[in-house]
């Protein structure tokens, strides 16, 4: 272990993950060794490292996780190792490790070992502890490169969903305590503004959910205005109520200075706020819970009521609605509690989720479905079915975000083997 943490240390950032490759081919005498990175849709993945060269100026060749080994290693978190070859049987067939690269339930990728020998339980206990500083490079180290980001870009990006993912969560999701949160986002082919955030603190988990009104640049500007705010305001040590509040006056203020480029009497510029004003309309929902009691402070700013999954069923969540942000300047935004108990999941989306239908029957029958999955899981499969429904052509991004509670003193245990 510590030889691999000096490796990934010294080597340069771009080149951290081959080092470490191949340190682990010679410590385990492989005949090769690969890292395959998650595309950001989680269904393909991308080798970084291996049979081809690291980073380039065209687009990485995906391979489809579809009914492959490494579907199962990623979907399972477990570890899988080819069987041995049966006696007398013919050829030599060298065996494969393929291990789970995680970094707090964040699925990044796979270590793809070829053996010369079928590895014995110490082995794949040190292949084990391989993945997981091969996790620890690659989160440490995408601060500095553009290769770990190129390997998950299977579709170039517009300019505008390059904008909108800048504003999402490095990782997509967490399951470091007595929470488990997890996100996934399907933009639309001209991005409609949506985003999700989380931190958790010393105390408790901050959680939102917004949709900007509009679509491309447009909205993902404005996307950037409220989540800044909604950042700034959370980092500053404010409450939900202050965090709206400033969300809410970053969207009105925009819109003002959006304007003001292109009108310059202040009556002009009053009365295209009164026209267009709600253009700039962001709904939104804000969340705070607990880590020990599991209670939630929770602020709906004129967006889709959430679900909550408890025994096996679901229910709409109906708290008071307030304005979205950026239609009144004086908007009291109320804060209200949620009752979360141990095993509950939550399940906030935007209105694009609901889009093919028209309505959540499907969704909810969905979410009682993937009840038992992992939140990673469950919301690939959420944001998948919205896909399908639309036929690969969202008309707005579907977004959804599923908090599980978990219980005080969850952790993650070291992944068994695969079957």
């Amino acid at each position: 272990m510590s030889d691999l943490l000096a490796a990934v240390q010294s080597a340069q950032p771009v080149k951290s993950v081959a080092v470490l490759a191949r340190v682990l081919q010679e410590q385990f005498s492989a005949e090769e060794v690969s890292f395959l990175i998650t595309d950001r849709g989680g269904s393909a993945v991308v080798r970084l490292t291996g049979s081809r060269e690291e980073g380039g100026a065209v687009a990485p060749e995906p391979l489809a996780l579809a009914g492959t080994v490494y579907e199962g290693v990623i979907r399972s978190q477990q570890l899988w190792v080819s069987a041995e070859p049966a006696e007398g049987e013919a050829g030599r067939r060298s065996p494969r490790v393929v291990a789970p690269v995680t970094d707090r339930g964040d699925a990044i990728g796979v270590l793809e070992l070829t053996l010369p020998a079928h590895p014995d339980r110490e082995t794949l206990e040190e292949i084990t502890e391989a993945a997981r500083v091969l996790a620890y490079a690659v989160v440490v180290n995408r601060r500095f490169t553009d290769l770990y980001e190129w390997g998950r870009r299977t579709t170039r990006l517009s300019l505008a969903s390059e904008i909108q993912h800048r504003l999402l969560p490095e990782s997509f999701t967490c399951d470091a305590g007595p929470f488990i949160v997890a996100g996934s986002l399907e933009p639309a082919a001209d991005v409609g503004g949506d985003t999700f955030d989380y931190t958790l603190n010393g105390h408790g988990l901050n959680l939102s959910l917004t949709d900007a009104m509009g679509h491309d640049v447009r909205a993902a500007l404005l996307a950037t205005v409220v989540v800044g705010a909604l950042r700034n305001a959370r980092r500053a040590g404010l409450g939900l109520a202050a965090q709206a509040d400033a969300a809410n006056r970053a969207v009105l203020e925009h819109a003002v200075s959006e304007h003001r480029a292109v009108l310059d009497e202040t009556a002009q510029v009053a009365h295209a706020l009164a026209e267009h004003g709600a253009q700039a309309m962001v709904t939104g929902q804000l969340l705070w819970a607990a880590f020990d009691t599991g209670r939630t402070e929770f602020i709906n700013a004129g967006h889709v009521w959430p679900l909550l999954l408890r025994d096996g069923r679901v229910e709409e969540i109906t708290p008071v609605v307030d304005l979205p942000f950026g239609i009144a300047p004086h908007a009291e935004y109320h804060v209200q509690s949620l009752d979360m108990r141990l095993g509950d999941r939550l399940v906030l989306l935007t209105d694009g989720m609901l889009e093919p239908h028209g309505h959540d029957l499907e969704l909810r029958r969905l979410i009682e479905e993937t009840g038992a999955l992992h939140p990673r899981e469950a919301t690939r499969i959420f944001t998948q079915f919205v896909l399908r429904a639309s036929d690969h052509d969202p008309r707005d991004d579907a977004t959804v975000l599923c908090l599980d509670w978990a219980g005080p003193g969850w952790s993650d245990g070291t992944p068994p083997l695969l079957g």
